[in-house]
């Protein structure tokens, strides 16, 4: 069952790599280059977002993501019984601004996350200790974490809203469990 899971994150983590080389070269991601300025606003707060009002008129939702720290998001899903998206990023990371800006910000993303999932978020240049518990090694990557704090897996690189939606409605519904991704996609179809 592990090697099934591994291969299908492998799969998207191929898919997911197409989609920003794509976008990459159509010039709609913001420059990787180390050399990039990071004394930039940060994309993410560090601490826990709350739900905010957006001026009238903002194409913007009204609701945004309710992010957690760590160690209360942790808490709160062994509390709540509820699985856990765990998102790294750092402040200098143009594929992590690019994730807030487009998927984070994505209305049917918003609700799920909220409704299905205890959202947390990680700065992995400040908490560089839960960055190696999870072996990080590049920005953005999402975990995914069963409500009894076993990792489900994860998925490295942007993911764009029309494709993180399905993987959370998969992982939230267990059909990780029984089925492909590729065979849930098609049955969601």
């Amino acid at each position: 069952m592990k090697v099934k899971w591994q291969l299908l994150f492998a799969g998207l983590m191929i898919c997911g790599a197409a989609i920003g080389f794509f976008l990459t070269q159509r010039g709609n991601l913001p420059d990787k280059s180390e050399n990039q300025n990071k004394s930039d606003k940060p994309a993410v707060k560090s601490t826990p977002t709350v739900s905010s009002e957006i001026k009238p008129g903002s194409s913007e939702p009204k609701a945004l993501i309710k992010w957690y720290s760590y160690n209360d998001g942790v808490a709160l899903g062994k509390d709540k019984k509820k699985k856990i998206f765990l998102n790294f990023y750092a402040d200098w990371c143009g594929y992590c601004k690019q994730m807030d800006s487009k998927t984070f910000k994505d209305k049917s993303v918003i609700s799920y996350m909220n409704e299905n999932f205890i959202p947390v978020r990680v700065n992995a240049d400040k908490e560089m200790k839960i960055a190696a518990e999870y072996e990080v090694r590049g920005l953005p990557v999402s975990w995914f974490i069963a409500e009894n704090g076993e990792s489900i897996g994860s998925q490295p690189g942007y993911i764009p809203p029309e494709t993180l939606l399905p993987i959370l409605k998969y992982i939230h519904s267990d059909s990780y469990k029984k089925m492909s991704f590729d065979k849930f996609a098609k049955e969601q179809g």
